[in-house]
C-alpha cells in the first residue's frame, strides 16, 4: 500500500470516503460508499479518501489496509493520495485551542457512569445520554481539573441554546436542539486527542469538501457539527444522509456485531460485481446480476433511491453469491 500524505484536490464538487479502521468493513459500508461514489462521479465530482484513525487503540493498521483493499475490490477509485486523519493532528489541536481561547470549551472529568448517575430520570430509547453540565464552571483550567480531581479531563463545547436547521439533500429539512437533546459535547477526549465531531469539521474544510455522504444514523451529528462550523467560521458542505442497511430485526449492521465483512467475502471468492449489482438494485437501478462500479455511474440518480432502510437476512452472504 502507498504511504498516505496530505493532499488536496480542487474541483467544483468534492466528496470523501472516510472509513474508520476500528474493524472490518461490511455490506453497510459498501452500500454507503458506492452510493456516495456514484453520486459524485456521475456529476464529474472528485472523491477523496481519508482514513479516520483518531480512535486510539481501537484503530489497527491491518484494518487500514483491509479498507483500502475493500474499496479497490469494489471498483472505487479516488483522486490524489489517500490520507490518514492523524497526519493532520496539529491542525485539529489548533482548532481545539482556538475554541478554548475564546471561552467556548471547558474541562470535564465526568465518566459515563457519572453522567448516568447525574440524570434525574432514565432516558429510555435514547442512543446517547444528555450531558447535564456537571462540570460547567467547576474548574479554571484543564490542568486544574486534572490536578484537583485526580482524573484525566476532556474538553466540552459550550452549546448555545436553540434549534439548528438542516437542509439535507436526501432526507429534506430537519431540526435539532443540541443543547436540549445532547447538551455540551466533547471536542477533545480525556487522552487530549481531538474528538470525531471536531475532527471531521476541520478536515472537511481543510480538504475543500463540498459534499458529505453518510448513513442516516449520523443525521443528528450534523447539528453538532454545524455549531462547530459556526464557531470556527468554516464553510458548510451539502449533506446527503443515505438509507442504512439493517438486519432482519431492523438493527443497523455494525462492525462489533455479526455482520459479514467484505474481507471475508473477498476471501470466499465472491464476485465484487455481485455486491455492486445488489447496491445498484437497492437504489432502484435496473442492472444485471453482475455489473462493475463504473458501468453503474451513468445510470445513477439520487432521487430514485428509496427512502426505506435496506433489509438483509442473517448472514446475508446469499445476496452476493
Amino acid at each position: 500500500m502507498s504511504t498516505p500524505r496530505e493532499t488536496s484536490v480542487v474541483r467544483h464538487l468534492v466528496g470523501r470516503l472516510a472509513p474508520s479502521p476500528t474493524g472490518l468493513l461490511h455490506l453497510g459500508h459498501a452500500h454507503t460508499f458506492l452510493l456516495a461514489w456514484w453520486h459524485l462521479r456521475s456529476r464529474g465530482g472528485a472523491v477523496l479518501l481519508r482514513v479516520e484513525d483518531l480512535d486510539g487503540p481501537r484503530c489497527r493498521s491491518d484494518w487500514v489496509n483491509a479498507a483500502l483493499r475493500d474499496l479497490e475490490w469494489l471498483g472505487c477509485d479516488w483522486d490524489g493520495a489517500w490520507t490518514l486523519q492523524s497526519n493532520g493532528i496539529e491542525r485539529l489541536r489548533a482548532a481545539v485551542d482556538e475554541l478554548g481561547r475564546r471561552g467556548l470549551t471547558y474541562p470535564c472529568t465526568c465518566s459515563r457512569t457519572d453522567v448516568r448517575a447525574a440524570l434525574s430520570a432514565p432516558q429510555q430509547g435514547s442512543v446517547e445520554m444528555r450531558y447535564p453540565g456537571t462540570c460547567l464552571g467547576r474548574y479554571e483550567s484543564l490542568a486544574q481539573a486534572e490536578e484537583s480531581s485526580g482524573r484525566a479531563a476532556a474538553l466540552r463545547f459550550r452549546v448555545p441554546p436553540g434549534k439548528v436547521e438542516i437542509d439535507d439533500g436526501f432526507c429534506g429539512r430537519a431540526s435539532f436542539d443540541v443543547q436540549e437533546e445532547i447538551g455540551d459535547f466533547v471536542v477533545a477526549r480525556r487522552d487530549h486527542s481531538p474528538a470525531y465531531q471536531l475532527a471531521v469539521v476541520v478536515d472537511d474544510a481543510a480538504q475543500g469538501v463540498t459534499e458529505v455522504h453518510r448513513g442516516q444514523d449520523l443525521l443528528s451529528s450534523t447539528a453538532r457539527q454545524q455549531h462547530l462550523r459556526c464557531a470556527l467560521g468554516l464553510p458548510e458542505p451539502l449533506f446527503f444522509h443515505l438509507p442504512l442497511v439493517v438486519d432482519g430485526s431492523g438493527r443497523r449492521l455494525a462492525k462489533r456485531c455479526d455482520a459479514v465483512s467484505l474481507a471475508e467475502l473477498r476471501e470466499r471468492g465472491t464476485d465484487p460485481r455481485a455486491i455492486v449489482a445488489w447496491v445498484a438494485r437497492s437504489a432502484a437501478l435496473d442492472v444485471p446480476a453482475r455489473v462493475s462500479t463504473p458501468e453503474v455511474t451513468p445510470l445513477f440518480r439520487l432521487e430514485r433511491i428509496p427512502r426505506a432502510a435496506v433489509r438483509v437476512a442473517p448472514g446475508h452472504a446469499s445476496l452476493v453469491t
